[in-house]
């Protein structure tokens, strides 16, 4: 009976989705953001949505800002969450001309070189302006095979059709719990792997840790290790925002040859890019996130 019960919670909750999905893809941009705009407001003054959280990032941080700039700031960022979360329900029935027109490469022909040569390549990022749309756009301007990773959903229903959506022009997904697998089964294909890896790692204790934004901080240990273990090429992806809905990703070299560094000094060389990306336009970060949960990292 739970179970039943449960199949039709999800089927419902399903339907649900795939309407709000409708209505969100029928909508024009300018109105996709005067709805964002209310949802910032919503999110900010009515449900106070992670208020604490992204206040006490704000403020242990090496941002240098005064009380006022703190309190602009924390609004950028709400709007900011907004647009992330209405573009990835967008994204979800963007045509590729659109994606191709809001979420530019500059200089996609970095790789080139390491596809000639068969070598894969890992590709790193953070949650910084509009990550969700780089699994879509990072095929449509690349020869590799794109294999992105993702947290799988509950409702296995939304899963199935996220996973559809987002692999509509040809990137793979898989969940993070399939990371070494899927490293494995690609070995001989030409793969550019899209990870991101500021997000707070389950398992501490297999952590790297590194000074980000003024804070020692434990990061995933997946980009690095499997950068290590293939000695694939470590690219970053520098998002901005040049106005809403419209993005530009510049990729640059991080790590040629990742066998070659002690444990530990990739994932320190990412914080520091990532910090400076950040600092540049601080409120495109995802500072709701709960990034520094542990009081002490071992």
């Amino acid at each position: 009976m739970k179970k039943f019960i449960r199949i039709i919670t999800d089927l419902f909750n399903y339907f649900i989705f795939i309407i709000f999905v409708i209505i969100i893809g029928l909508l024009p941009f300018r109105f996709l953001y005067l709805f964002s705009n209310i949802l910032a407001i919503v999110l900010r003054k009515v449900f106070r949505y992670r208020y604490a959280v992204i206040t006490e990032n704000l403020e242990k941080s090496n941002i240098e800002i005064d009380k006022y700039g703190r309190k602009k700031l924390i609004k950028q960022i709400y709007l900011n969450l907004s647009d992330v979360l209405v573009e990835g329900i967008k994204s979800l029935t963007m045509q590729k001309k659109t994606v191709i027109k809001r979420h530019k490469v500059l200089n996609p022909e970095i790789v080139i070189p390491y596809y000639d040569k068969k070598k894969s390549v890992i590709l790193v990022t953070g949650h910084i302006g509009n990550w969700e749309w780089g699994s879509l756009s990072a095929g449509l301007y690349t020869p590799y095979h794109i294999l992105a990773f993702y947290k799988k959903l509950r409702n296995p229903y939304i899963d199935r059709f996220l996973r559809w959506s987002r692999s509509r022009f040809g990137t793979t997904l898989a969940t993070i719990k399939e990371t070494t697998l899927s490293f494995d089964k690609q070995k001989n294909t030409s793969t550019m792997f899209l990870m991101a890896a500021d997000q707070h790692p389950t398992k501490t204790s297999l952590a790297y840790t590194a000074q980000f934004l003024g804070r020692e901080t434990a990061f995933l240990h997946g980009p690095e290790k499997h950068a290590r273990n293939n000695n694939y090429p470590l690219l970053f992806a520098d998002i901005r925002r040049k106005k809403r809905g419209y993005y530009e990703i510049k990729l640059s070299v991080l790590i040629e040859k990742p066998d070659t560094f002690n444990v530990g000094e990739i994932t320190r060389l990412y914080a520091a890019k990532l910090e400076s990306a950040i600092k540049e336009n601080p409120s495109d970060w995802l500072w709701s996130h709960k990034r520094w949960k542990q009081k002490k990292i071992k």
